[in-house]
């Protein structure tokens, strides 16, 4: 009987680890994209600075968000009172991305604003025509000449390349085996990205690069 619980404690550490693993290279994938982001200034500043939430689906083997409707995962933060929450991890599926910065694996930015937020928070969203636009690149892309009326701006990257992209009919999801795994049964989606929950070690270097290019 010893044996076998001992089994058994080994068995749900080796999960555990892996889960953190797993979390931990989503995370640093995230943190590169969004240091590329920063780094490319294609995407206004003003925009960055006005989203009240950031989502990052990075290009991952065998789980990047791939042209033809497939299916990626991704972190999202939101801005808080003092700063921006634990990333929450989430699943992004169905539709296609517009090919506007080539290549067939892209990496997806999704900026939203205070109705994207709340329809954010309530765990799973399907982005019709109208609640998603292809957000504007350069000097000229302001939230006053844009109107940000669309609640999601998206953009695609490939080869260090930001553009607008067409991510209508996708569907967001929040991915509650990684959520539960790394925050623990009691943690929800909205919780975390209220600032209710405590950050993970692993996340400092995407919460970092995503302070660096949006403020606090």
């Amino acid at each position: 009987m010893k044996r076998l619980f001992s089994l058994v404690a080994v068995m749900t550490m080796s999960c555990s680890l892996l889960w953190a693993a797993d979390a931990a290279k989503q995370l640093n994938a995230a943190a590169e994209v969004v240091q590329n982001m920063t780094s490319s200034h294609q995407i206004p500043s003003s925009l960055l600075s006005q989203a009240k939430c950031v989502a990052v689906i990075p290009k991952l083997t065998k789980a990047g968000f791939v042209v033809g409707g497939q299916h990626g995962s991704g972190v999202v933060s939101c801005r808080t009172a003092s700063g921006w929450s634990a990333p929450a991890f989430i699943t992004m599926s169905g539709g296609s991305v517009g090919l506007q910065a080539g290549g067939e694996h892209q990496d997806i930015i999704l900026l939203m604003n205070s109705q994207g937020e709340q329809e954010l928070k309530n765990g799973h969203w399907d982005l019709g025509a109208e609640a998603v636009a292809a957000g504007p690149t350069g000097s000229t892309g302001t939230a006053q000449n844009t109107g940000w009326k669309a609640p999601v701006l998206s953009y695609a990257t490939s080869k260090g390349a930001f553009a607008g992209a067409d991510v209508g009919g996708s569907k967001i999801g929040a991915d509650q085996d990684m959520i539960h795994n790394l925050y623990g049964e009691s943690a929800t989606f909205q919780a975390i990205l209220d600032g209710q929950v405590q950050p993970v070690a692993s996340a400092q270097q995407f919460l970092s690069s995503l302070q660096q290019a949006a403020g606090k």
